[in-house]
Order: structure tokens, then C-alpha cells, then sequence
């Protein structure tokens, strides 16, 4: 099966890029999503059809690119409510499925043996590289599954990504992959913000250290990006607070269920679930920050 019909659901940040990615490439792009305003930009942006309900045109596409937030929606998306009238029974057989969610291998692997009971092979593919990296369509994909479904989904990988890494033929290990990265990504974060706290206690210009930072041994990618919405006081979600409680969920019960200590990790994770609880879990991430006592911070414009 040649791909030239992709669906893309899941129109966030990172879906809405890879669906214009696919629409540059030159795919008949479709779209999914229950905003009106993602379809609508979406539709204007030149894609085929665009609906909340994917199943509508289901037996046009080729190719399904599920990126929403978690498992949970993944089964919504693909099952829904009833196995024999949703968007799964709707698909050719042998139509890939890359499901690009971050999620618990187990969970992969489950939704990988309920694809297969409709003849659907799916490709374990989480997704990073931001908002930025996924309009430019260079994104970094981290997947596993058969050596044919990676051959298959060629055109699209192409399309949404630089960088492909092709972790092995069980499904799970892209996932497993995806959480130890984002053990790294919400740590990143979390003493990012930790240090300028810091900084701005002791009374160092936020401006200052951030320079100094971004030109030393300390700095991140994240550190890089992150505070650079503090220094702006601009907590716009482009992902948000919730999105790592969520992740780094994740990385406990993985590390829970092999035993393995997660310290720093555990602290992230609890630094985050405060931010939420304080009511900032739909602040960008960076908004960690303001749970800090004792600072002043740029003026939140979010």
C-alpha cells in the first residue's frame, strides 16, 4: 500500500505541525480533533477533509497518525465506545496506525493487540522536538514495531520528521524510550526553574543569569526554551504544567514496576503536581516557577 491519504488526529501543538508538515509534503492530509477552531485551521491551512469524527472518511486513508495526549484518548480515538462502529473497523486492513502518544509500554502494547484483531498495524511512535520542530516537520520519532509497518509509514516519517530512531520490532519499547526522555525533560525543567528562583532571591538580574546560563556548562535545551517564557512572563501553554504531572506519572510507575530508584525524578514530579494543585496545571510548563515563595517574578501575561 502506497500512502498518499493521511489522517492526522489530535490537532495540538505538535499534531496541528505535523499535519501542515504532511500538507507541505504533498499527502492528502485529513484531520481529527474535537476543537472547531483546530479543524477550521487546519482545513484553511489546505487539508482534504477535516472532522471530530474520523471515522467519517475512515475507508479513504492509507496512513493514521494518532497523537492526543494519552492512552485513554488513544482507545477513545481508535475503539470509542463500540468495537464494531468506530474508526478501527472503518479502515482498510493493513492501513498503519502510528500512535505517537505519550504513554506506558504496557499500554502500547495493548492497543497494538487490539489493532491487530481489525488487520491494522501500528507503529509505537512517540514524538519530540516541540512546537517549532514539528511545524518545520523535524520532529524526533522514537518507534518500534515490524520492519514493513516502519517501510510503510516512509512517506509520513519523511514528512513529520529529522530524525527516525528505529528502537526494535516490540511494541512498547518506543514508549519506554519516549519516558525515559521525559524523566530528563521534566527534571531539565523543574531545576531550571529551581536555579533561577534562586537567582532572583539572591538578587541576580533573571535577564543576567539566564545569559550567563545559556552561554555555559549548565545549560539545557530546556533551561534554553523554558525560561525564556519566564523572563517574558508569558505561561501561554505551549505544553503545559499537567502534560508533565501526566509524563512523569509515567516515569514513576515504570520505575515502580522495575524497581529502580528515581529520586530526582520523583522530586520533578512532585514539584509539578504542586504547580498544579496551586492552580497553574494549564500554565506552560515553565510555570513551575511561580510556586518559588519569596520572588518576584516578570508579570504573568498568560
Amino acid at each position: 500500500m502506497t500512502v498518499k491519504n493521511v489522517c492526522v488526529i489530535g490537532l495540538g501543538t505538535m499534531g496541528m505541525g505535523a499535519a501542515k508538515s504532511c500538507i507541505r509534503a504533498g499527502l492528502n492530509t485529513y484531520g481529527g480533533d474535537i476543537s472547531d477552531k483546530a479543524l477550521e485551521t487546519l482545513k484553511e491551512a489546505g487539508a482534504v477533509k477535516v472532522s471530530k469524527n474520523a471515522k467519517e472518511f475512515g475507508a479513504e486513508l492509507d496512513a493514521v497518525v494518532v497523537l492526543v495526549v494519552n492512552a485513554a484518548q488513544v482507545r477513545s480515538v481508535l475503539f470509542g465506545d463500540n468495537p464494531q462502529d468506530c474508526l478501527a473497523s472503518s479502515l482498510k486492513k493493513g492501513t498503519p496506525v502510528m500512535v505517537s502518544s505519550t504513554m506506558a509500554a504496557a499500554d502500547a502494547k495493548d492497543i497494538a493487540a487490539k489493532l491487530a484483531e481489525y488487520g491494522l498495524p501500528m507503529l509505537d511512535a512517540p514524538v519530540s522536538g516541540g512546537g517549532i520542530k514539528a511545524n518545520a516537520g523535524e520532529m524526533t520519532v522514537m518507534a518500534s514495531g515490524a520492519p514493513e509497518t516502519f517501510e510503510a509509514l516512509k512517506p509520513v516519517l519523511d514528512a513529520v520528521a529529522a530524525k527516525v530512531y528505529n528502537i526494535g520490532t516490540e511494541f512498547g519499547l518506543g514508549s519506554s524510550v519516549k519516558i525515559v526522555h521525559q524523566l530528563l525533560a521534566g527534571v531539565h525543567i523543574a531545576v531550571a526553574a529551581e536555579a533561577m528562583a534562586m537567582a532572583k532571591k539572591a538578587g541576580i538580574p533573571l535577564d543576567i543569569m539566564y545569559d550567563v546560563v545559556t552561554n555555559a556548562a549548565g545549560n539545557s535545551w530546556m533551561f534554553e526554551n523554558r525560561m525564556a517564557h519566564v523572563l517574558k512572563g508569558d505561561y501561554t501553554p505551549l505544553s503545559a504544567v499537567d502534560i508533565f504531572v501526566k509524563d512523569l506519572g509515567l516515569v514513576t510507575d515504570t520505575a515502580k514496576a522495575l524497581h529502580f530508584p528515581i529520586p530526582l525524578a520523583s522530586t520533578a514530579y512532585q514539584m509539578f503536581t504542586n504547580a498544579s494543585n496551586a492552580g497553574f496545571g494549564r500554565y506552560d510548563d515553565s510555570a513551575v516557577i511561580m510556586t518559588f515563595s519569596g520572588i518576584d517574578l516578570p508579570v504573568n501575561k498568560h
